[in-house]
């Protein structure tokens, strides 16, 4: 059995001293194999049927919101999407459909910018920045 969206993965359901990672599935999780927190691994058996808000969960360098993108590390996969939804101060990474990733394949979210913000003018989006000889 694999991941669907809308699942909710909790740290806390079987590891209650955790740092209370919990992760929603956005997309993708065919091949989901397991997520490595605070020295635990999570499986199937950590998903929950909802998210129980409560304190003492810690957080780390993951953001409550941010997501988390196996197509970021590997374009050939099945697509797992996670959004943080809590914790996260002892993450380690994800392993699905043989790959392993972690923070580098989270999102870039840079909060009251605008798209354009920052690109020089005249400067064609994804393309190299020239520098002037």
């Amino acid at each position: 059995m694999a991941l669907k969206k809308g699942d909710i993965i909790d740290e806390r359901k079987r590891h209650p001293d955790s740092c209370g990672l919990v992760l929603k599935v956005m997309s993708g999780g065919e091949g989901f194999e397991k997520i490595k927190c605070c020295g635990h691994e999570l499986t199937l058996e950590d998903v929950v049927p909802s998210f129980s808000q409560e304190r003492g969960r810690r957080t780390g360098r993951l953001l409550v919101g941010m997501t988390i993108d196996e197509k970021k590390v590997a374009a050939h996969s099945c697509g797992l999407r996670l959004m943080v939804m809590a914790g996260g101060e002892g993450f380690q990474e994800v392993i699905c459909c043989g790959h392993s990733f972690g923070a580098g394949a989270m999102q870039d979210l840079q909060f009251g910018k605008m798209r354009a913000e920052g690109k020089e003018q005249g400067q064609a989006p994804n393309t190299p920045h020239q520098g002037t000889a």
